[in-house]
């Protein structure tokens, strides 16, 4: 009697041998290497294994949590109450019922976009069993009374994260979509994702450094950063940038902008289509930039103030040899603007009047809420961090990425897991996360007190509480035009903790909230056509009380902030060409050097 066919055989194929062969040889090779040089490391150093001091954090919510058993086992039945429905719920859905689901995955939640999810009654009851325990976990954590507030914030990021990481969609023998694609390619799939794993290892130096996009598709100042300029003046800390008009004549008074050190200036001149600095160029702003250097441990002394100096202070005095002009508009993006508001008020006591505007993106100037970066910010932490970065002189850029990514840990860090090591796929080019994969490192004297006195003890925000280059400095004192732009769904400037500067600013204030997050939503061109932003002329003393009576209106925050600027002052001149009829020669084609040194250069 003949075998009966198996109809889904077709589906199925052994992967080619030859393939196998050549990756499991590839495999023992590299994997050694990698694993002698982590463990010649890891002998060279006593490494703490908890630097981040998670363990304590927990075992403090569980002492808690034990001093009131009938709260827990209020959570723990509510729980086993719903498992049980859906118990009940797939198995009638195998009898041809279509019971209504259980528990959904929030609208913007993507990992279970795939039609298996719903569709196959196996995978529905794995998605909704997952979803109801992240909701039973992370409500016993929110529901723990008595934790100090700090204690409660790590513990309920920490437990998200762990909730993220246990997604099926992490797994292979859970996520549809990585089965359906092994059945098809004979596990060559996972042939791939294992040489791209053992890739990243190799970047990380033992440590997991995940490609998130295909790297060899972009080059500084080849395919983006390509606008236009020149490098008019530099010094240890940072190089100008003077862009080249595309207008006959430009307003008299020039834009300077203030980048975060943290990342790169280029976020703003990504692609011409999304390039904020060609944007303003073409509106008839003489354009001016700091691009930061990527500092080494010869720059470990560097100091807050030696930014403020060797900063905005030395990038106005070259402009007005530059131009003439001795009044500027200048914008600070995120610690940028952090930077621009304490030159600010240490001008203010000077008496120096030449920012004429400041422009704020995404700024955080009073850290009491300083949303979830402050989960890092605790005694131990720091003490730990400046331990690590007075050997080396400076903090490894890829420290402060990692941190970022946790933030948005399901879209930069376990998307990415499933796309390059289960599906074995390469990453699709994305101008964006090369950019944010292009880290920088940051000096230990001005990481350290950047952090301290900002973060943890929030003296920016009190008079006289932050003292740079001899001058105490004093946010009331401020009595310049500001416009400061927000982002509703910011994870790392949370647009109600910006929003604290406009009731400390003496000046004309004006305060618009953009749609998106952190990047998107400041980058974010008139000609896309995405993402709304919110205005309102009053400026209450409670965000949510501005909220309520902003007006949405459609696309980008950019042609607002234009008017804004340029109704300051109309008065045109001469298009001025970077050096050129000036006082400052050119030293070299923008983007310059500095922009090009990589963290692991």
């Amino acid at each position: 009697m003949a075998e009966t066919e198996n109809p889904n055989a077709a589906q199925f194929r052994l992967p080619d041998p030859a393939i196998v062969s050549r990756t499991m040889a590839d495999v023992a090779e590299r994997g050694q290497r990698i694993v002698s040089d982590f463990l010649k490391r890891q002998s060279e150093s006593a490494a703490d294994p908890d630097p981040l001091k998670i363990g304590h954090a927990f075992l403090e919510m569980t002492t808690r949590l034990m001093a009131n058993p009938g709260r827990l086992m209020q959570a723990q039945l509510g729980f086993w109450h719903d498992y049980l429905t859906l118990w009940q719920n797939t198995a009638r859905r195998m009898l041809g019922d279509e019971p209504k689901p259980v528990i959904a995955e929030d609208d913007k939640d993507r990992r279970f976009k795939d039609d298996a999810w719903r569709d196959h009654e196996v995978f529905d009851f794995i998605r909704q069993s997952y979803l109801l325990s992240a909701r039973y976990f992370r409500s016993v954590v929110e529901g723990t009374e008595g934790l100090p507030a700090h204690t409660a914030q790590k513990v309920d990021f920490y437990t998200r994260q762990f909730v993220d990481a246990m997604s099926p969609t992490n797994f292979l023998m859970t996520n549809p979509e990585v089965l359906r694609r092994t059945a098809e390619s004979g596990g060559e799939n996972l042939l791939r994702g294992l040489s791209n794993l053992l890739s990243d290892l190799e970047r990380g130096r033992g440590k997991l450094r995940i490609r998130m996009t295909d790297d060899t598709k972009f080059r500084v100042g080849e395919n983006i950063a390509v606008t236009p300029g020149k490098v008019v003046f530099q010094n240890d800390l940072m190089q100008l940038i003077q862009y080249s008009p595309t207008t006959k004549e430009v307003l008299k008074r020039p834009l300077l902008i203030i980048p975060p050190w943290i990342n790169k200036f280029y976020i703003l001149d990504l692609r011409p289509k999304n390039s904020f600095i060609r944007w303003a160029v073409e509106q008839g702003h003489t354009v001016f930039v700091i691009s930061w250097v990527n500092p080494d441990e010869k720059l470990a002394e560097k100091g807050f103030d030696d930014y403020m100096l060797e900063g905005p202070y030395a990038a106005l005095d070259a402009i007005e040899a530059a131009t003439g002009e001795k009044g500027a508009n200048v914008i600070g993006y995120c610690l940028g603007g952090t930077l621009l508001a304490s030159t600010l008020a240490h001008m203010a006591v000077r008496k120096d009047t030449r920012v004429k505007s400041a422009t704020f993106f995404t700024t955080m100037v009073d850290f009491e809420e300083a949303g979830e970066l402050g989960v890092f910010i605790d005694e131990e932490q720091l003490s730990a961090l400046e331990e690590k970065m007075s050997k080396l002189g400076y903090l490894e850029g890829r420290e402060m990425a990692t941190t970022f990514n946790m933030l948005r840990a399901n879209d930069l860090i376990w998307s990415f897991v499933v796309n390059n090591y289960l599906m074995g796929q390469e990453p699709f080019p994305f101008d964006l996360l090369y950019w944010n994969d292009d880290s920088t490192r940051m000096p230990a004297k001005m990481h350290s007190f950047y952090l301290r006195r900002m973060y943890q003890q929030n003296d920016l925000v009190k008079p006289g509480g932050v003292d740079l280059a001899g001058v105490k400095l004093d946010l009331r004192k401020v009595k310049v035009p500001a416009y400061i732009l927000s982002t509703r769904e910011d994870h790392i400037a949370p647009w109600k903790s910006t929003y604290r500067a406009t009731q400390l600013y003496k000046g004309s204030t004006r305060f618009v909230l953009a749609a998106s997050g952190h990047i998107a939503g400041v980058a974010n061109p008139p000609d896309a056509g995405k993402y709304s932003h919110w205005v309102n002329a009053e400026l209450p003393p409670e965000p949510d009380a501005w909220f309520k009576g902003a007006t949405e209106l459609a696309g980008s925050w950019w042609p607002d902030w234009h008017r804004w600027v340029s109704a300051l002052d109309r008065t045109m001149a001469p298009a001025r060409v970077p050096g050129q009829g000036g006082g400052l020669a050119a030293i070299e084609d923008a983007p310059g050097s500095f922009v090009k040194v990589m963290a692991t250069d």
